[in-house]
This record gives C-alpha cells, structure tokens and sequence, in this order.
C-alpha cells in the first residue's frame, strides 16, 4: 500500500464540507500537515471540516484545531473500541473529560461513538461499547451537541441502544455502511447519512441504492481521512482534498448537477452539525 498521496484533483463548482476526518491521523499516516491540509482542500472548494476525536488525546487535539482555524468545528468522543479497551475501570474517567471537552464553544459533535463488533467480538468487550454509547448519546442530548454515529458490524445493535436511551435531534451515520433498509431505519429516527470513499468501491452496491433511497436533504459526504480513500486512488492515503472524487460520483449515482447537489451537500452538512461556521 502506497503512502503517496494522490493529486489535487478539478476543484467543485461550490463549497462543499468534509463531515469527519482525522487531520491528526492524516499528518502521522501521510506526513501532511494539518494547514496544508486545509489549504489544499480549500483549493478545491472543501472549505469547511469536522475534526473528530476517538480518545482523550485526539478529542482535545480536535478542539485545538477548531480553536486555531475557523474552518473547523470538533467531535468529541471514545471510540467504541478505544472504551471497550480501556475496560470499565478506566473508561469513567475518559468520559468525563470527554464531557468536559464537549463544553467547548468550538464543539458540535459527540462522536465518533457507537458500536464496531468486527474489531470487538468478546461480549464483556461488546457490553463495555454499549454502556460507553449510551453514555454519549446522554452527553449528546445534554449539551445540544450531534451524535456522530460509528457502526461496523452492528446494525440492529446500534438500533437497539439509540431506541432505549431515544435519540438526540441531530444525528449522523458516519460513513455509512448498510442497506436500503438499514437506511430507512436510520431515517425514521433523524439520521443524516454520511457517505465515505466506500460509496465509489465497486462491490459496494448496496451504498449506492441506499444513497438513492435517501432524501436529498438527508444526506452528507465524508472523507473519515487517512483512510476509505475513493476510487481512483483506493490504498493511498485519503485527506479532505479527495472529496470531489465522491462528491462527484455520488451527482452521477443520483443523476444530478454537480453545481446543485454541491448546494445540497453544504447546506446538509450545517443542517446536522447545528447550523454555519
């Protein structure tokens, strides 16, 4: 796998927003630097970002980096495996600064939260995800703050937990990895879809018939940067410049004007993350 990362490609006809990408991972994985990240996407018109925390460290580095550039706004949050290895004696404290974090002005987001049962498959592990996703969804409600959904491998899972504690107003499935019906179940709680270089992978049927199903108002793009890198360039690594690669493939799956479902795509993004920045 090639570490070089791909060339800048066309820019879009208008603004688009990455809905979550990890400018801190990017910079380890590909040696680019977070403000060169963000200049080469405003390049190309990806000129607004959601950096997301997995942990204590990269969810106080998130809100670091929406203090220091207007373009972007934190989530903050334990990633579902990241608690399940801390286990539960460690994860009370985690959370809580995590809670502390989510009290930043700069803060928009509690995720990326939820379940991941293909890295985590012992039950005590599953049962310590569900807890700490419980626990964010209350933080998400508490501080007004959109949930920022992650789930592998757990779609009846992540139903299940968000239907018991009710969900918050403004929710996001994070690269979204289900159906058509799996993404009308997330539909009829609220859920923005949020869709990633996976849509552009070919055996990926199933992303772009629930991509069509979705309304048009209900749906955002991503980069989840460093990594689901879209075609043409999947195994390099990916950075918020590549949007337009999905963006443009996702106007071709929906048979719509570049210029139009950019409109959409940037006016959806404040819609789920709490209006403009």
């Amino acid at each position: 796998m090639s570490r070089e990362l791909p060339r800048l490609p066309e820019p879009l006809p208008g603004p688009v927003v990455d809905t979550h990408c990890h400018l801190d991972a990017t910079r380890d994985y590909s040696g680019l630097e977070p403000q060169r990240a963000l200049e080469d996407a405003a390049r190309v018109n990806v000129n607004r970002l959601v950096e997301v925390g997995c942990d204590v460290e990269s969810s106080r580095w998130a809100v670091e980096a929406a203090q220091r550039w207007e373009s972007v706004v934190a989530s903050v949050a334990m990633h579902p495996n990241d608690a399940a290895r801390l286990g539960r004696e460690a994860l009370p404290a985690a959370l809580a600064e995590i809670e502390r974090l989510a009290g930043e002005p700069r803060v928009r987001a509690v995720g990326e939260t939820g379940l991941d049962f293909f890295r985590t498959r012992d039950a005590a592990g599953q049962a310590i995800q569900r807890d700490s996703f419980a626990a964010h969804i209350a933080l998400a409600k508490t501080h007004d703050l959109t949930l920022v959904i992650h789930d592998r491998d757990a779609h009846s899972a992540v139903l299940d937990v968000l239907d018991a504690e009710s969900p918050p107003e403004r929710i996001v499935m994070h690269c979204f990895s289900g159906d058509a019906a799996f993404a009308t179940q997330c539909l009829d709680r609220g859920a923005h879809l949020s869709f990633a270089g996976t849509v552009t992978f070919k055996a990926n049927e199933h992303l772009r018939d629930a991509l069509r199903l979705a309304p048009r108002d209900r749906i955002v793009v991503e980069t989840d940067a460093p990594y689901l890198t879209p075609m043409p360039f999947r195994g390099r690594p990916n950075a918020s410049y590549l949007i337009p690669h999905t963006a443009r493939f996702m106007a071709e799956v929906l048979s719509v004007d570049l210029t139009e479902l950019c409109g959409m795509l940037d006016a959806n993004a404040e819609a789920a993350f709490g209006g403009p920045w």
